[in-house]
């Protein structure tokens, strides 16, 4: 089975999301002279050098594990449309005597795939990615010794790209697990997995960041590698230098389709708890707010006064959610879960995706200039909401925004009888990116119900203002700057 892709814009959104394009700032120095004399310069302070270092032999880590690492092999089926299978179809769809021309939906075509997997449990546990197995009537397990095993799907989370599968076999080789907390950036790591059907492939690299929000993956927080990962690799272990399982290999970025210097591994702790949860119940309950979030850049945080542009700012609240009854409300930046900083808003549903419907946390939250802290108990059932919005972007003139009141008609659609249409967008509004239809809900935190109440808290705020904004059935903070 292919190892999951994303395509170069869908990439620059995740790289956004956690900052890496924030310029660097570069620090002058001026040396200082008395007009005659000179006095004697100090030694210049230079930095320790870290010494050589030489990438650790990974043969032993190969040898001992390496046979616990399996290869798998799915046949089943997949649903493709007209277009997927024939190019002309789009064109000649619904013509009397086109093949297809008439049903144009999608159908089942029979599919086969390769990917990796990894023994767990002398008793057969295997884990691996959902994706691999997704679709699959039959799934084979061969092992480093050539022998093969018919395997049972136990369960898969969709949402982690989790799976657990068993074969009839005992006494099997096992990997060790580690924490990967413990992992370092700059760490070397080494993958063992089936590249295009290769078997036991060893690739290795180092650690390239932790923490990584990609697109659709909200709720995990990869290990992102320089490991050379590739179609076939998706379910295979991702080693540390000590010979600890620290992740399972899952996504790439490629243009190509191949390997192209980015590969995102999924943390094993949080892996191992989907495997505990599939093996135990035979499905997996994820923990919920009930939130959207967004992140925070310069512009937002110098709106809420927030000392550093880090957090999840919450652009809405479902209502009756976990968060409703805590007391979050739209505005709140998370700034702390449980003690731990929320830096960007990819941190705060990697640490949810780790708890269970019932786990309480405590949010330290800023809200209106102060920080307070909220306890909130997590609910279950619907998949953990959230929403970003990287974008840059009421009264025409200084903000650029021509307001009415809503109808009664849109009140009522909306679902509130706060808030402003949009009917016109220019100046700085226009560049953050507000458009025409658009509602405006909040000014800087605070519900806005008229023009009049726009323009006094116009007057009353600094260069940066924050409009939440709803188009459609989203809700996002825009950040504007006036000044």
């Amino acid at each position: 089975m292919n190892t999951r892709r994303f395509s170069a814009s869908h990439l620059a959104v995740a790289l956004v999301a956690a900052g890496v394009f924030g310029a660097a700032g570069a620090t002058a120095f001026k040396q200082a002279s008395a007009p005659e004399t000179v006095a004697a310069a100090a030694p210049a302070q230079q930095a320790a050098p870290v010494g050589a270092v030489t990438p650790p032999d990974f043969s032993q880590i190969t040898q001992r594990y390496g046979p616990a690492v399996v290869n798998i092999s799915v046949v089943g089926t997949t649903k493709v449309s007209a277009e997927e299978e024939d190019p002309f179809a789009q064109f000649f769809h619904g013509f009397p005597g086109y093949p297809g021309g008439q049903g144009g939906g999608a159908r089942s075509v029979p599919m086969r795939g390769q990917g990796s997997g990894f023994i767990v449990s002398p008793n057969g546990i295997i884990l691996t990615n959902a994706h691999v197995v997704n679709g699959a009537k039959e799934v084979t397990v061969k092992l480093t010794d050539r022998r093969e095993f018919q395997a049972k799907v136990l369960g898969s989370d969709p949402q982690t790209d989790v799976a657990v599968i068993k074969i009839d076999a005992k006494d099997l080789p096992v990997v060790a697990l580690g924490n990967p907390g413990d992992l370092r950036v700059g760490e070397w790591v080494l993958a063992i997995g089936s590249p295009y059907g290769l078997e036991n492939t060893v690739t290795a690299g180092v650690v390239s960041a932790k923490g990584r929000s990609l697109p659709n993956d909200g709720s995990v927080p990869f290990i992102q590698t320089d490991v050379a990962v590739n179609p076939g690799n998706s379910g295979g272990p991702l080693f540390n230098s000590r010979g600890e399982v620290v992740g399972i290999n899952s996504q790439i970025y490629s243009q190509t389709g191949g390997y192209q210097g980015l590969s995102f591994a999924i943390p094993i702790d949080l892996a191992g708890k989907i495997k505990d949860q599939i093996v135990a119940h035979g499905e997996v309950r994820h923990a919920r707010l009930g939130v959207t979030i967004q992140d925070v850049n310069q512009a937002l945080a110098d709106s809420f006064k927030l000392d550093s542009p880090s957090g999840a700012l919450i652009a809405s609240v479902e209502k009756g959610s976990p968060a409703d009854k805590a007391g979050l409300a739209s505005g709140d930046v998370i700034r702390k879960i449980d003690g731990k900083p929320v830096v960007s808003s990819g941190d705060l549903p990697a640490v949810i995706s780790l708890a269970s419907p019932g786990d309480q946390v405590e949010l330290s939250v800023w809200r209106g200039g102060s920080e307070r802290n909220i306890v909130a108990t997590l609910g279950g059932a619907k998949p953990e909401a959230s929403a970003r919005a990287d974008g840059q972007g009421a009264a025409h003139g200084k903000l650029g925004l021509a307001l009415r009141q809503l109808t009664p008609q849109e009140q009522q659609a909306l679902g509130s009888q706060d808030g402003l249409l949009i009917e016109q967008v220019g100046g700085p509004a226009q560049q953050a990116g507000v458009e025409a239809g658009d509602v405006l809900l909040s000014f800087n935190g605070v519900p806005v119900q008229s023009v009049g109440q726009v323009r006094s808290l116009l007057d009353k705020a600094g260069k940066n203002v924050a409009l939440l904004v709803q188009r459609g059935d989203a809700k996002l903070f825009v950040p504007v700057r006036i000044g």
